[in-house]
Parts: structure tokens; sequence; C-alpha cells
């Protein structure tokens, strides 16, 4: 399995964007430098009334599926 951690930081208009049938994915860039490509339906359940922002954890397994994504508290 594979960690990606990466940090986001959208308001809650920039948020409304992943509501949208048009936007399937969100690219990301993690702190190693990785480009990281996110279904947006996996952002959703962190939209607060300010937005999303924070540290984020993906882990996926050998064939990149998603495994957790969860919020990172380091």
């Amino acid at each position: 399995m594979k960690r990606y951690l990466f940090t986001i930081s959208l308001s809650y208009v920039e948020c409304e964007n992943l509501y949208l049938t048009a936007v399937k994915t969100v690219v990301v860039t993690a702190t190693t430098g990785e480009r990281v490509q996110i279904p947006s339906i996996s952002l959703r359940p962190f939209v607060e009334p300010t937005g999303i922002k924070g540290t984020f954890c993906l882990t996926v397994n050998r064939e990149n599926k998603i495994q957790s994504f969860e919020r990172f508290n380091a």
C-alpha cells in the first residue's frame, strides 16, 4: 500500500464544483511532489461551512484503488 499526504484549502464556493456531475476528479499535489487524482465524491464528506481546509492522508493498494481517505492530524 502507498500513502499520500497533501493539504487542501478551498473556499465553500470552490467546493460547490465538487457537486457538479462534470467534475469527477480533483488533482492534488502530495507532499512528495507527486500529483494524485482523487474522485470528487471522496472530498464531499469533508466540506464544512467554510470549505475544506486541512491535511489529508490517502492510502491506495497496488492497483491504486482507495483503501482509506481521512483527515490527517500530525
